[in-house]
């Protein structure tokens, strides 16, 4: 079998472009609200999840870690909406992506995010499931519900996988 290492790069807008939006208050336009006493980071990233009559949902995931080394061995896609994952506490967490038609383990990209930092991954973008560094962790994600299939897995099998390597 063949293991291909994945070295997370830092998490930069600029870096995820091809992926979908980063979430984060960096660069956002801010409103004071409530009299002065709330700050609203507005319009953060935009869901886009209309196709088929889907419409917007808001949930929360509890994450598990996943056992050292940290094994690539699927990537998963949404063709009918975006989905985005915010964590609930201050941990940094890993974001695996592929902008390949077919992923494959020599063709991922994988990202270190911050504890104050989520992703929205845009419609048709392959990711790997949550990745999380703690032993659990909770997410905000915003998704779709609705008609039509929305989940495209691709398993690598056993001859090619990958693995994360945090330094």
């Amino acid at each position: 079998m063949t293991i291909i290492d994945l070295i997370p790069a830092p998490l930069t807008k600029e870096g995820f472009a091809d992926f979908g939006d980063v979430i984060e208050i960096d660069g956002a336009e801010r409103i004071p609200i409530n009299q002065g006493t709330t700050e609203r980071f507005h319009a953060l990233t935009q869901l886009d999840v209309a196709e088929q009559k889907g419409k917007p949902i808001l949930s929360i995931f509890r994450a598990t870690a996943r056992p050292a080394p940290i094994k690539i061995e699927l990537m998963e896609r949404h063709p009918l909406g975006s989905q985005a994952f915010f964590p609930l506490s201050d941990h940094a967490w890993l974001v695996v992506v592929s902008s390949a038609t077919n992923p494959s383990p020599e063709n991922l990209s994988a990202f270190l995010a911050r504890g104050d930092q989520g992703v929205q991954y845009a419609k048709n973008t392959w990711h790997h499931p949550l990745l999380i560094i703690e032993p659990t962790q909770d997410f905000l994600v915003a998704d779709r519900e609705g008609p039509g299939e929305n989940l495209d897995e691709i398993w690598f099998g056993g001859k090619k996988n990958a693995r994360l390597v945090l330094s």
